[in-house]
């Protein structure tokens, strides 16, 4: 007997077929990667960890360039000598503090939990520095990044990512030329932790003045600029109590 393929019903339960057939092969690809995926994770954050305190690959003026993957591990083991997690007053080594996921431990600390903030430590060329993770939210969706900084809360180097921000407008935060200009700024205002502010009347395009605790706006983005300034002041604010340490050493 012939099928007739017409009528609603087959429409329906090819539907439920196809649905059941492609869940599946999806399931079971993510099932077989999933070990790659967090790999490449794994990857990303130490890389962007050393792009912030200035190990990378960036010749001249051009794009930014990560450690390659193949040698990221080995050079992460190399320049970050402590991985410190902040728990409730106290600070433990976690040898794996980079995976910590700094969107849920912010969620936790605005319900009233304590938070578990991961610290990176680095030494490069005879120098410290002290990396921070940072999350907030941009235009579209959220933003993220490190900081780098020294015992005197100059900035060593930065390194931003976004979601969804709008491409050749917002999306420039993860571009060098404007990563490049938080170098040498202090989040410090005298004894203020003031952050750094996106600024765009600063009046200072070529970013020369170096104790304004601003960087020049990009065009067209103003409120991924203010996500910036805010996801900088608010992460900030959140190691105060760690960095006081730091300063007293």
């Amino acid at each position: 007997m012939a099928i007739n393929t017409e009528k609603n019903v087959y429409t329906v339960l090819f539907a439920v077929v196809m649905v059941i057939i492609v869940g599946s092969v999806l399931a079971f690809l993510a099932s077989a990667l999933s070990g790659k995926i967090k790999e490449n994770e794994r990857f990303e954050k130490q890389q962007n960890i050393l792009y912030a305190m200035g190990v990378h690959e960036n010749e001249g003026e051009g794009s930014v360039n990560f450690i390659p993957t193949d040698r990221v591990e080995d050079e992460f083991s190399k320049f970050i000598t402590q991985q410190l997690v902040i728990n409730g007053g106290g600070i433990s080594e976690d040898n794996e503090a980079f995976l910590i996921d700094l969107k849920k431990e912010m969620a936790a600390a605005k319900n009233g939990a304590k938070p578990r903030l991961p610290v990176f430590i680095g030494e490069k060329e005879g120098k410290k520095f002290y990396i921070l993770p940072m999350y907030g939210k941009g235009l579209w969706d959220a933003i993220w990044g490190f900081i780098s900084l020294n015992e005197d809360m100059v900035v060593q180097g930065v390194y931003f990512d976004h979601k969804a921000e709008t491409p050749g407008l917002g999306a420039n935060i993860k571009m060098r030329y404007f990563m490049d200009d938080f170098i040498g700024e202090s989040i410090l205002d005298g004894e203020r932790y003031a952050g750094i502010a996106v600024a765009k009347g600063n009046n200072d395009p070529v970013n020369q003045i170096k104790d304004d605790n601003e960087v020049d706006a990009l065009a067209g983005a103003t409120i991924t600029g203010n996500g910036v300034s805010a996801m900088i002041r608010e992460s900030v604010n959140l190691y105060r109590n760690y960095l006081e340490t730091i300063r007293k050493q």
